[in-house]
């Protein structure tokens, strides 16, 4: 889109619009996410979404799916671990860092090769971190600078 020939008000009209659809494709995919989450109904997209971006979002959803059922557990309490650093740790005081280690031992054998979406599960239960590769077409990715 050249926004260089548009006007304020063109510019407000598409900027309203694209948040607008933005909003509506997140909320599809969040149901879409959660009925198949718990076995719900099938979700049926807004008519305001094109179809490929209806794919775009089923396509994210089939991943989040396959990630939330594929759990990494670590033994780490991040939220402890979180308590015990501090803006100042850098990760650069050795000493620092193995008692830190000490107080907080990862929990894991060695290291994993995740290949496949996952998520990563502290001991608490609480997601950490969500692995989503391909989750996003290379459509979606495109940047024009």
């Amino acid at each position: 889109m050249n926004t260089s020939s548009m006007s304020t008000c063109d510019i407000k009209i598409w900027c309203t619009w694209a948040l607008a659809v933005t909003y509506e494709a997140g909320e599809y995919t969040e149901q879409k996410f959660n009925a198949e989450k718990t076995g719900g109904e099938p979700v049926i997209p807004s008519p305001n979404l094109d179809t490929d971006l209806v794919m775009v979002c089923d396509r994210l959803a089939d991943v989040l799916i396959k990630a939330y059922t594929n759990p990494i557990k670590m033994q780490i309490d991040v939220a402890r671990y979180s308590k015990l650093i501090s803006q100042k740790n850098t990760g650069h005081n050795d000493e620092k860092e193995e008692k830190l280690l000490e107080r907080c031992r990862p929990g894991h054998e060695g290291t994993k090769l995740v290949d496949k979406p996952a998520t990563i599960i502290d001991a608490s239960g609480t997601i950490i971190a969500w692995y989503l590769p391909d989750a996003l077409t290379e459509t979606t990715q495109v940047h024009n600078v």
